[in-house]
């Protein structure tokens, strides 16, 4: 498998590093075709970066999945870290959160203090008094459901994010249903912004045509990734499959919420 720094740019034939192409659901085996861009900024317009490495599209393409952090950052939503100035209700509540495992979501003083910008206040501090008061009973995740997705989707900085982001804090899309919508009106097939890892896909915007679990199933293994890889759209195709050959897996998380 090349270095994706080696990989060219576009609808790619084969899986990003140590993720599966293709994936079964209900019977139905789909190719998920990661795309390479160039590094997208928020001087980028999403429906020209789509245009320019997604099309043209297969007549039976499913639908075409958009990372969230994406189109956040497009949307001038992505923050140098020292450009954060944490209250102090941001710095206490730091303390009471579990970081997941997979990234930094709300463990640091700089994005918690984006989700109370965010969400507000008083839901950051509600999702933080029941997380602490049902944690011992080994209840988990109870933060971020109640936070709400906009919250998780907050995405801070890690070692293996690829510059300037390893060094900045992403909210999420303001209006993900209406950046979907768009998109999908633009390139004439459906449309999905997604914010996945490796615990799993939230769909935070969906165009008609694509329904919200047929998405986070499909992406449930996080098939685009999200550190050097710099393939944030990915093509959707229903693709046949030699018969008597056993079908691909059912994706499945690679880690489990904290």
């Amino acid at each position: 498998m090349p270095e994706p720094a080696d990989r060219p740019m576009g609808i790619l034939a084969e899986p990003n590093p140590d993720r599966s192409l293709h994936a079964t659901l209900d019977g139905t085996v789909y190719a998920r075709h990661p795309v390479r861009t160039h590094l997208v900024t928020d001087a980028d317009n999403p429906l020209e970066v789509v245009r320019r490495y997604a099309t043209p599209l297969a007549p039976d393409t499913v639908g075409v999945a958009v990372s969230e952090r994406m189109i956040a950052i497009t949307e001038g939503r992505s923050y140098p870290m020292s450009s954060i100035r944490p209250g102090r209700l941001a710095r206490f509540l730091v303390r009471f959160v579990t970081r997941p495992g997979y990234g930094i979501g709300l463990g640091t003083a700089e994005t918690m203090q984006l989700a109370i910008g965010e969400v507000g206040a008083p839901r950051i501090l509600l999702a933080a008094i029941v997380s602490g008061l049902t944690k011992p009973f080994g209840l988990h995740g109870l933060f971020y459901r109640i936070a709400g997705r906009q919250a998780a989707a907050i995405d801070g900085p890690t070692s293996y994010t690829i510059a300037p982001y390893n060094q900045a804090a992403t909210l999420g899309p303001k209006h993900p249903d209406r950046a979907a919508g768009e998109l999908s009106r633009g390139i004439g097939f459906p449309v999905a912004v997604i914010d996945a890892n490796d615990a799993g896909c939230n769909a935070l915007g969906l165009s008609p045509g694509l329904d919200r679990r047929f998405v986070e199933r499909l992406f449930a293994d996080n098939p685009l990734g999200q550190a050097g890889e710099q393939t944030p759209i990915c093509i959707v195709l229903r693709v046949p499959w030699p018969q008597g050959e056993a079908l691909p897996a059912e994706p499945k998380r690679r880690l489990t919420p904290p």
